[in-house]
């Protein structure tokens, strides 16, 4: 028997269909069948709803919308079906953006949705100031013996309407015990610190940096003991200082002043001292001086003078300096600082990294006046008196 009549039998005695070849399932055309059939059921989705599908938390529309994406990626695939297209789904609109809905609504990816990715919110800068208010309201508890302050608040509130005192802006250098300050509308009274002291060493020199434990009483009854500077941080944020009233003031130097022998405290030196600076908006004011306090000896202080903002970034002269006993010298400049605000000049000062600066203690008045102005302090009449810019004197007030 020869080989073909072999297979031939071989072939033929195959009672369990061994050797029959069964036609493959995946043909083009099942191919052509299946892709039909899923666009079929974007066609339906469409009729059903009168909109296309998109990506949705449903997990079906959401196939289907990706389904038609994937479909209108195909040229191939979209050649094969633009003849059952009969609403025109394989062609892709032009988005609309008209409004921030829009931008949200297109969000296919949905990068926009997580919150943790908000262009708003910076999580790897530091802020002082949020360990600052936590401190600031954690550490409050009520107040026992508020009531030995209670008539202090409905004076100081009292005052402020009157005019006695003002609300005016803060700086560190008054954030000083037994006085008041406003943080966030609230009304609080600094009534003790215990201060703690240690030297930091800064490009113009060593400074004293003070901290501790404070008590502060809120006219809502409450108290903290936060620490010094986490008060000074929330008050620099959002605060003000609320100024005392003249006749304090007054009647506090006048007490302090006079009577001085060798068993008084030297607390300090205000100065007066004239620019160098050769830039023609410093150098064409006339009687344009600082007035500043120091605890250290001004000729130490202003050494680096050239290289820092309150400085106007320039050397200056010293004109004139005033010892201070027994008393807070800062008040003694605060006044002054009052008394000649509306000739308090104002200029922008750039320093060594270009940060823009402010300087508040630079006044446009005749030094004999400051003289004046400093010893009616001392006598405490000032209250009597204001300062005329026009004519360069002091003046009466009208009562």
């Amino acid at each position: 028997m020869d080989k073909k009549d072999v297979l031939k039998e071989i072939f033929e005695n195959d009672p369990f269909g061994i050797l029959t070849v069964k036609q493959s399932s995946s043909s083009s055309q099942s191919e052509e069948e299946r892709l039909l059939t899923s666009f079929q059921e974007i066609i339906a989705f469409y009729e059903a709803n009168h909109r296309e599908p998109s990506p949705s938390e449903n997990i079906q529309e959401h196939q289907l919308y990706t389904r038609l994406k994937g479909i209108r990626s195909n040229p191939d695939k979209c050649a094969s079906l633009a003849k059952f297209d009969s609403h025109g789904l394989l062609q892709q609109k032009p988005l609309e953006i008209n409004s921030f809905d829009d931008i949200f609504s297109s969000d296919c990816l949905g990068l926009l949705n997580d919150d943790s990715q908000d262009i708003f919110t910076f999580k790897h800068v530091p802020k002082d100031s949020e360990r600052a208010s936590t401190d600031f309201v954690a550490k409050r508890k009520p107040c026992k013996n508020f009531g030995e302050y209670e008539n202090l608040f409905k004076n100081c509130q009292r005052e402020l309407k009157e005019n006695k005192r003002k609300l005016i802006p803060f700086t560190e250098k008054i954030l000083q015990p037994k006085e008041f300050y406003v943080q966030n509308g609230v009304l609080l009274y600094l009534e003790s610190v215990q201060f703690e002291k240690e030297v930091q060493d800064f490009k113009s020199g060593s400074r004293v940096r003070k901290d501790g434990r404070t008590r502060i009483i809120f006219e809502n009854g409450t108290e903290s003991n936060m620490l010094y500077r986490s008060l000074y941080k929330v008050l620099l944020a959002n605060g003000q200082a609320v100024s005392e009233t003249d006749s304090q003031m007054n009647q506090e130097f006048n007490q302090n002043f006079n009577h001085i022998n060798e068993e008084d405290k030297e607390e300090g030196f205000i100065y007066v001292l004239k620019s160098k600076s050769e830039k023609p908006n410093i150098r064409d004011i006339s009687n344009l001086y600082k007035i500043g306090f120091t605890r250290i000896p001004i000729e130490e202080r202003i050494k680096n003078a050239m290289n820092e903002p309150t400085y106007l970034m320039a050397d200056v002269r010293i004109v004139k300096v005033y010892k201070c006993y027994n008393l807070n010298p800062q008040k003694l400049e605060n006044l002054l600082h009052r008394f000649f605000g509306k000739v308090c000049l104002n200029v922008d000062v750039f320093d060594l990294d270009g940060q823009r600066h402010t300087p508040r203690e630079w006044f446009i008045a005749p030094l004999d006046i400051l003289d004046q102005a400093i010893h009616l302090i001392i006598t405490g009449e000032i209250y009597k008196y204001h300062f005329d810019e026009k004519k360069e004197e002091l003046s009466l007030r009208e009562v």
